[in-house]
């Protein structure tokens, strides 16, 4: 199938699938002409690559993680549970950070408060 048809499948831009080729998360082949063809399995792929940019995960940890799904061997399946678990714990310290910002800000917005009271 021609970029335009799997992105219509998908609900990805097309934009959005040269993106993904060029990080090595998908790959096609070329007409003569230069335009790409990509087999049945990459709409199943790219929808994988949806779930796991959902999850927060950038393009390069995706790379580091697809083999686990698409050459699964037990060498794969443990170096993609030890990366998603550096995400997870990359996400919960931002998260903690999040909070003392959100926690700072609720201090500062009940100072301004007060001296609004006083104006």
């Amino acid at each position: 199938m021609r970029i335009g048809e799997l992105s219509d499948r998908t609900g990805v831009s097309v934009r959005s699938l040269r993106y993904y080729e060029e990080q090595g998360l998908l790959t096609s082949t070329r007409s003569a002409s230069g335009q790409r063809y990509y087999r049945e399995e990459a709409v199943d792929r790219v929808s994988f690559i949806q779930v796991l940019y959902t999850a927060g995960l950038s393009s390069k940890t995706i790379a580091e993680v697809m083999p686990c799904r698409y050459a699964p061997s037990e060498q794969n399946s443990d170096a993609a549970a030890d990366r998603m678990v550096q995400e997870r714990d990359r996400l919960s310290d931002h998260i903690d950070e999040l909070l003392k910002t959100r926690d700072a800000l609720d201090e500062l917005i009940k100072i301004n408060r007060a001296h609004r009271v006083t104006l």
